[in-house]
């Protein structure tokens, strides 16, 4: 961890550490959702979960915030083989 990082979490999270912090936030998850469409296309959704209150207050005192979830995307109508 980089002077600057450490100096950081120190300043505004006295006693957590590194290796707490990781723990702490590696229960956080990034998924895609793949549903299909009637007419043969697929959408995706792109997901983080929700943190849980710890993840959320260890984020706080970070003074973090979870990127925007974002938009869904569309796969085109896939070729059907004959």
């Amino acid at each position: 961890m980089p002077a600057r990082d450490a100096r950081r979490l120190r300043d505004l999270a006295p006693g957590l550490t590194p290796r707490s912090v990781l723990e702490k936030l590696a229960a956080g998850q990034m998924l895609d959702v793949h549903l299909p469409t009637t007419d043969g296309r697929e959408v995706v959704l792109t997901r983080h979960t929700q943190p849980e209150p710890d993840q959320r207050l260890v984020l706080e005192q970070l003074k973090l915030k979870l990127p925007e979830q974002s938009p869904p995307k569309i796969t085109p109508v896939q070729a059907r083989s004959q």
